[in-house]
């Protein structure tokens, strides 16, 4: 047995030596589990107690040297393949790279974060809520029944009689004022949708945000104060506003808010349509029935909201004059800002 294992050894250590030597085969050849030497070392019950530990030690020592030499020989080879692969591979570090695009905001996005960025300084928190809403608080919350004309202007779509898609954001305030006790100073941005048909200044879908404040005292001049500021951040330190009067259900009494055109300063330009003047949210005190909707007490406390458009303010913002591109998704506009 001495012999043969010997003999194994240098039958397999010529064959892998070879120029052409397959590893893989060599290695099932010898090694494998009906190789050569676990042939032989199926024999070693043959052998005497006194054989067995000296054949069995020359068994570890043949396959030892073996499993070396095949080592060797694939790590040679993995090496040979590395450096083939790097030369057929080769990369020319002066050629220029692709560039990378990079997205940014979008130019609704970027102006509802300024306009949160704005009411939050004023000390404002922000409140979001569900765009599938109850009738409840669509409408009936903020004194508008079910036969009151206001509902023809805000048509909406509804999912059953009761669930319908919020027409604006006074849902939310209505869900705080009903869950909160005064004081309330908050905003509601988000989606929207009315039953409009698509074209330059109108969408089924577009975005508002709606401010909300509730205390005790509250007046018209707080309301005008807050707007003021807002308007000064929002298109410069000299824009003025005014009041003309109006009507919402929700608050009594009611005004539509107007700022001085930012670009002739008010004395008349095609920006302004040669008012001085450009329409911007709606406003007023918090109706009573509302408050006591909310089961707030309108004999201890008032507050003022106000709404606006935010495809509106960034209309105005940078110059567009069709709400459709802010939807599109034309690269070619939104890489503009």
């Amino acid at each position: 047995m001495r012999e043969t294992l010997e003999k194994i050894k240098s039958e397999a250590l010529l064959a892998l030596s070879a120029p052409d030597a397959q590893i893989e085969e060599l290695r099932i050849k010898y090694l494998g589990k009906k190789g050569e030497l676990t042939a032989v070392l199926r024999g070693m019950g043959k052998l005497t107690p006194e054989e067995r530990p000296v054949i069995g030690q020359l068994a570890n020592d043949v396959r030892a040297e073996i499993e070396a030499k095949i080592e060797e020989l694939s790590s040679a080879a993995k090496a040979k393949e590395l450096e083939n692969k790097l030369k057929s591979e080769k990369l020319d570090v002066t050629i220029p790279g692709e560039k990378t695009e990079i997205g940014h905001f979008h130019p609704l996005a970027l102006v509802q974060r300024q306009l949160e960025d704005i009411f939050l300084g004023m000390g404002y928190s922000i409140v979001d809520g569900p765009e599938v809403e109850l009738d409840y608080y669509n409408f009936q919350a903020l004194n508008i029944p079910k036969d009151h004309p206001a509902r023809d202007t805000q048509d909406t779509f509804y999912i059953t009689e009761n669930i319908l898609l919020r027409s604006q954001t006074s849902p939310v305030q209505a869900r705080v004022m009903e869950k909160t006790q005064p004081p309330i100073k908050i905003i509601s941005p988000g989606r929207v949708y009315r039953s409009d048909a698509v074209d330059a200044t109108h969408s089924p879908l577009f975005h508002q945000l709606e401010g909300l404040v509730i205390d005790k005292g509250i007046t018209m001049g707080d309301l005008k104060g807050a707007l003021e500021m807002f308007a000064k951040r929002m298109f410069g330190e000299s824009t003025q506003i005014r009041f003309r009067p109006h009507h919402f259900p929700f608050t009594e009494p009611s005004a539509e808010v107007d700022v001085s055109c930012f670009l002739c300063g008010g004395k008349g330009c095609r920006f302004c349509k040669g008012e001085g003047w450009i329409e911007i949210l709606g406003a007023g005190m918090v109706h009573p029935n509302v408050l006591r909707n909310c089961g707030i007490d309108p004999e201890v406390y008032s507050g003022f909201a106000f709404g606006l458009g935010v495809e509106r303010i960034a209309l105005l913002k940078y110059h567009i004059d069709d709400m459709r591109l802010l939807y599109e998704n034309d690269v070619r506009f939104l890489n503009q800002f």
